[in-house]
């Protein structure tokens, strides 16, 4: 997710060499001068190390690099040889990346094994004043106060602690435990740490969510978001190509198209109301 599976890695356009980026913010940022000047000395260690060389280490702006978007201090201090080829790397094959990533979520998020990261719950009518994120409870005591799991199972290890969030009104409540908390001290927003908790979720084999969002719409197939591309190159809204995948272009060509025939908002999302539109357009 954090290189748009892959895209951001294997797509040129969205690459720039990170070592002249971070000495341009470590020169022109004030804010964060420091820190910025950190990174740009833990990139060049990686370089002396012979992990890496300036040519291959391109990223995002701010200096993220590979198939999880390592910061140089993470690649550094983190990253994990699995391996075995004698350098650490997040780019190529995924297992360095993938190994470094739960290294980091165990050592700094403090992700517990075989701990569940929490749960969609039903919210008893009255009880929404709950979710306030910050008061820990057990699964147990959750339920005594009315809080169910939305699939109407058990909770699993009713001991464990969790906190109690409901991220729109009218949504989906969610209990959320330790192992929620790691995925967030890798990414503080709480709507990424959701997607990454659910997708493991469904990985395993786990259903959609019970209880769809405000305004919510189920994600459109592979081939929705073809059409997708394709009705709006025809409309003359660039989208860099057809092949699926929803990148920045895609964002700005339906942004572009919904502003043109009034839709709102105009958030650049390509899913089935944008979808329909455009058939409609035709």
């Amino acid at each position: 997710m954090e290189s748009s599976y892959g895209d951001v890695v294997a797509n040129p356009k969205y690459m720039r060499p990170v070592i002249p980026a971070l000495a341009a913010l470590a020169w022109g940022e004030p804010r964060r001068r420091r820190y910025w000047e950190q990174e740009f000395i833990h990139a060049l260690i990686i370089v002396d190390r012979g992990w890496s060389t300036p040519q291959e280490m391109t990223g995002s702006w701010a200096g993220a690099m590979g198939h999880t978007q390592w910061m140089p201090e993470v690649w550094l201090r983190v990253g994990v040889d699995y391996d075995r080829d004698g350098r650490v790397s997040p780019f190529g094959a995924p297992d360095d990346a993938l190994a470094g990533t739960a290294r980091y979520l165990i050592e700094r998020g403090r992700y517990r094994r075989d701990e569940p990261w929490g749960c969609e719950v039903r919210i008893p009518s009255g009880r929404e004043r709950l979710a306030d994120r910050s008061t820990w409870r057990t699964f147990a005591k959750w339920h005594d106060l009315g809080i169910t799991r939305a699939d109407g199972a058990a909770f699993r290890r009713p001991g464990d602690r969790a906190r109690f969030a409901l991220p729109v009104r009218g949504g989906p409540g969610f209990l959320i435990g330790q192992n929620f908390s790691a995925l967030m001290g890798y990414n503080p927003a709480f709507s990424y740490a959701l997607a990454v908790a659910h997708l493991a979720d469904r990985l395993r084999g786990s259903g959609p969510l019970v209880q769809q969002f405000p305004g919510g719409e189920r994600a459109p197939t592979l081939a929705e978001v073809q059409e997708i591309q394709r009705r709006l190159t025809a409309l003359g809204f660039d989208t860099g190509g057809t092949d699926g995948r929803v990148g920045g272009t895609t964002n700005q060509a339906v942004r572009a198209f919904q502003r043109a025939v009034g839709m709102r908002p105009a958030d650049g999302y390509a899913g089935l109301a944008v979808l329909a539109r455009l058939r409609q357009a035709a």
